[in-house]
C-alpha cells in the first residue's frame, strides 16, 4: 500500500470511528433534548386541569396554581385544603410535580382531587414548563 493510499484508508477509519461514536453519543445523550418541555404545548394540555385550578390567583374548586411552583402542599390561604394536603409535607418543584401528575394519589394518599394521572411522560413535562411561568 502506498504512503497516500494508507492515510486516506486512516483517514477513512477516523471518520467511521467519528461517525460511530456520535451516533452513540445522540442516542444517549439528545432523547431527552428531542424532546424538550414546550411550553405553549403545556399551556393547551393545562386546559384539562382548568376546570377545578386557576392560573390568575383565584380559587375555585382547586386552589389557584398561580405561583404553585416553590409553594408548599396544602399551605395557600385562603383555599380549604384536605388533611392529607396539609399533611403532605412536600413543595411543589418540577419533580415532585412529575410524580404527582403521574399518580396524585399515590403521591399524597387521600387527597381529594378526583384526578387519576396523566400517564404521559411529555404531556407532564410540557404541563409543569407552563406552571413554572405561571409567578
Amino acid at each position: 500500500m502506498h504512503g497516500t493510499e494508507l492515510r486516506s484508508e486512516i483517514h477513512e477509519m477516523k471518520i467511521s470511528h467519528l461517525l460511530w461514536l456520535l451516533t452513540g453519543f445522540t442516542s444517549v445523550v439528545l432523547p431527552g433534548l428531542v424532546h424538550a418541555q414546550d411550553i405553549s404545548v403545556g399551556r393547551a394540555a393545562y386546559a384539562q386541569c382548568a376546570a377545578c385550578h386557576s392560573v390568575n390567583g383565584s380559587n375555585g374548586l382547586g386552589p389557584t396554581l398561580k405561583g404553585v411552583v416553590g409553594r408548599e402542599a396544602g399551605q395557600l390561604p385562603g383555599f380549604r385544603f384536605s388533611r392529607a394536603m396539609k399533611n403532605a409535607g412536600i413543595t411543589w418543584d418540577s419533580r415532585v410535580l412529575d410524580a404527582y401528575l403521574a399518580a396524585p394519589q399515590k403521591v399524597v394518599p387521600g387527597n381529594l382531587m378526583p384526578f387519576s394521572g396523566i400517564n404521559d411522560e411529555q404531556q407532564r413535562a410540557d404541563i409543569i414548563a407552563y406552571l413554572v411561568t405561571l409567578k
